[in-house]
């Protein structure tokens, strides 16, 4: 139509016909961004260490196996989180064993990486092509699925499980069971876990020789019984998406509840220190891999948390290093502390604004 368009990506902002002086502005800010982000990568594979030496890793979210070499090129020691449910998607046939595997050999098999996350997959019945008729649901985000579709349909999952296994044997592999909001959804994922095990180890199969397993935590629920459930897994994942989500009765999909949308909503803040403790208490590990994650803004409060990991989308990589690396623990948990006594969001946002 020949109209000019400013997309402003960070503000979420949409300009159309911007008058001269605003396309100047943004011209000036786009110059400014990208000299910022070429300071950022000269040194983003540096590892994520505070004054003070405390280390935090961090990891990428990748959905695709072609995003590897541009998380490590923006600094990923690992992969935190690989979402799996492409596979599924816009298929006439489920895949097949083969299918899972070739995909994920080529995540395990990357040698520049400490280790790979795979996160089981994280759909509906309805996203599966089937001779069944779709599972219709009127609120599928709460309905069946993640580990509760792959405990109905256990053909299915011990299908990803088997490649898992197999794509393992190349390098260091964790398994990652999402929506996790019971202990006996960790037991009964474990126990098919080690069933394909020992069926690929009795067929001759080169499989891992290990596999750390972790639960997302997710769901309020997981929250409360962090305890019971770090006696039966290496590690968690929090997931703060969905966490935040259900924690604060929101739909992030309505734009009219966006406002509601906050990391730093004093309960969020109490839950996900609540975990990390829980976690550290138990002896294992605890990352993030929601969006918070990657949030310049919540850096400083999740290091002064003293999570173990952080995984985000590979773009935000350098710029969370950078900040980790000019603080220090001890100083991030006094603003931490300091955080957790406000009463509202806005509130720590702004405190936490200024101090930076």
């Amino acid at each position: 139509t020949g109209d000019e368009i400013i997309v402003d990506g960070i503000s979420g902002l949409v300009v159309v016909n911007p008058y001269p002086e605003m396309l100047q502005r943004y011209e000036e800010k786009k110059l400014l961004y990208s000299a910022a982000r070429d300071e950022y990568l000269k040194d983003a594979k540096a590892p994520a260490v505070t004054s003070d030496n405390y280390t935090l890793q961090i990891g990428c979210n990748i959905e695709f196996v072609e995003e590897i070499p541009s998380a490590i090129a923006h600094g990923a020691e690992h992969i935190g989180l690989y979402r799996t449910e492409f596979i599924y998607i816009n298929r006439q046939e489920l895949p097949t064993e083969e299918d899972h595997f070739n995909n994920y050999c080529q995540v395990t098999g990357t040698k520049d990486l400490l280790w790979s996350t795979i996160r089981t997959f994280d759909l509906g019945g309805d996203k599966f092509p089937s001779s069944q008729k779709p599972v219709k649901e009127l609120n599928p985000q709460m309905g069946l699925r993640a580990i509760r579709f792959c405990l109905k349909e256990v053909e299915i999952f011990k299908t990803q499980l088997r490649a898992i296994w197999r794509a393992g044997a190349l390098g260091k592999t964790r398994i990652l069971f999402p929506m996790i909001s019971s202990v006996e959804e960790i037991v009964e994922a474990k126990k098919l876990l080690e069933e394909t095990r020992k069926d690929l180890l009795a067929q001759g199969e080169n499989i891992a020789s290990e596999m750390e397993i972790g639960a997302m935590i997710e769901v309020p629920a997981a929250v409360v019984i962090a305890d019971k459930l770090a006696r039966e897994v290496d590690f968690f994942s929090i997931g703060t998406n969905d966490l935040i989500q259900y924690s604060l009765a929101i739909d992030r999909s309505n734009e009219r509840l966006t406002y509601l949308y906050e990391p730093l909503h004093p309960a969020i803040l109490k839950l996900v220190k609540s975990v990390v403790d829980t976690a550290h208490e138990a002896g294992i590990r605890v990352s993030m891999c929601g969006e918070m994650a990657g949030d310049p803004i919540c850096t400083l409060i999740l290091l002064g948390m003293e999570l173990d990991e952080l995984s985000m989308n590979h773009l935000a990589i350098p710029r969370i290093k950078k900040i980790i690396r000019e603080s220090t623990l001890k100083e991030s948990k006094l603003l931490l502390e300091k955080a957790l006594s406000f009463n509202m969001a806005s509130e720590v946002r702004m405190f936490v604004h200024d101090y930076m």
